[in-house]
């Protein structure tokens, strides 16, 4: 039969292995994933296995650093260490840096020329929905749905208490998240990264990769003006929190950043920067005073109960990864699905730049339909399609 085991936080215990002095012990740095421990694990909240930022690629910016043996050692590391453990495949489970991660595994093996290779297999997990070969990612309506639901408890509370809310919502590099918590939420405005170029030039001003958040407040108070002409006093803007890293860098000096490179965002408060910043402006044009609360949403989705179309893609994906490994003898590709979760597989070399080895960022399309209908549903229609 087949043995699967499930390596406990990511590439943490891997990326150190040594044979004498850090060797893979059971209940510490894995576990066997026998029947008795997953079943019923498809509903289940969390992962079981855990996560982590460790990144065993993190020096490897060019094909030709997996020949410098300094810079692939913990590659090396991660190799040596499955070995030792007789594993066969790895299936690699995440988002964008977890694939590019997987491909520069794959490739260290290529440019190694090792004996026994270790096959690597990638399923798409992450609930920013952004990255290519995939329609959604499993995670993302789990996300959507739970946000969406406190975005709901903000609307209920904005009518309450005569009040508005900014809530600043995951997701990274591109708005699929942000858009399908307003769109679900029924929020009143929603603004993603993609939305800056044109926010820009509505403003008159030229776009040189960076976010005038003077731009972004004027947008949201003329929208809060708008709605005080219609006795409309209250509701919730949603901004993704990607907008943070188009700021100038002197909004970012004091954040921190993890094993990816990436800033930490929440660090930015941006939610809470903008809400202020929309008082000052009204009270600046002399308008009666507004309540603006800054709130941030995302860590309590991550572990929300599961979505039932999430269950079932997730189980898809994970069946597909047997078919990949197993029927297919695959390697070096990403498991996908088309239509009505049939399967399809992607090789690497389709999802990553073979020059540069990062995967590209899928944005919304602006114009495209799923981007006019969330302008649709929200109270600024118009002003970005």
């Amino acid at each position: 039969g087949i043995e699967v085991i499930g390596f406990l936080h990511g590439y943490s215990n891997l990326q150190n292995f040594d044979e004498n002095d850090a060797p893979l012990i059971e209940g510490e740095a894995y576990e066997v994933l026998n029947f008795k421990k997953i079943i019923g694990a498809r509903n289940r909240r969390g992962i079981m296995i855990g996560t982590a930022r460790a990144n065993p690629g993190k020096q490897i910016n060019k094909p030709a650093d997996l020949d410098d043996e300094e810079k692939a050692a913990p590659l090396r590391r991660t190799y040596l260490g499955l070995r030792s453990l007789e594993v066969d495949a790895l299936i690699s489970i995440g988002g964008d840096d977890t694939l590019k991660t997987a491909n520069k595994l794959f490739e260290y093996q290529n440019h190694a020329k090792v004996d026994k290779r270790v096959r690597v297999i990638h399923l798409p997990k992450t609930i920013d929905n952004d990255y290519n070969g995939i329609d959604f990612t499993f995670g993302y309506f789990t996300a959507v749905h739970f946000m969406s639901q406190e975005v709901r408890n903000l609307q209920a509370d904005a009518l309450a208490s005569g009040a508005y809310f900014i809530a600043e919502c995951m997701g990274r590099k591109a708005g699929w998240l942000s858009y399908g918590v307003a769109m679900a939420g029924e929020a009143q405005m929603v603004v993603g990264v993609e939305d800056i170029p044109v926010l820009m030039k509505n403003a008159g001003r030229e776009y040189n990769g960076f976010l005038d958040i003077n731009v972004l407040v004027d947008h949201i108070v003329d929208l809060i003006r708008v709605r005080a002409l219609r006795k409309q006093k209250h509701g919730v803007i949603v901004l993704a929190e990607g907008l943070a890293e188009k700021l100038p860098s002197d909004f970012l000096e004091a954040t921190t950043r993890d094993e990816h490179g990436h800033i930490s965002l929440g660090d930015v408060h941006l939610g809470h920067l903008v809400a202020k910043m929309c008082m000052k402006r009204l009270e600046e044009l002399g308008l009666q005073k507004v309540k603006i609360n800054g709130v941030q949403l995302g860590y309590e989705s991550r572990c929300a109960s599961p979505h039932a179309y999430d269950v079932m893609l997730g189980s898809c994906l994970g069946v597909g990864a047997y078919i990949a490994l197993v029927e297919k003898q695959l390697d070096g590709h990403m498991v996908s699905t088309i239509g009505q979760l049939e399967h399809c597989f992607v090789p690497f070399n389709e999802l990553v730049d073979p020059v540069t080895l990062v995967t590209e960022v899928r944005y919304i399309n602006p114009g495209s339909d799923f981007h006019k209908l969330a302008m649709l549903l929200s109270d600024d229609f118009g002003t970005r399609v």
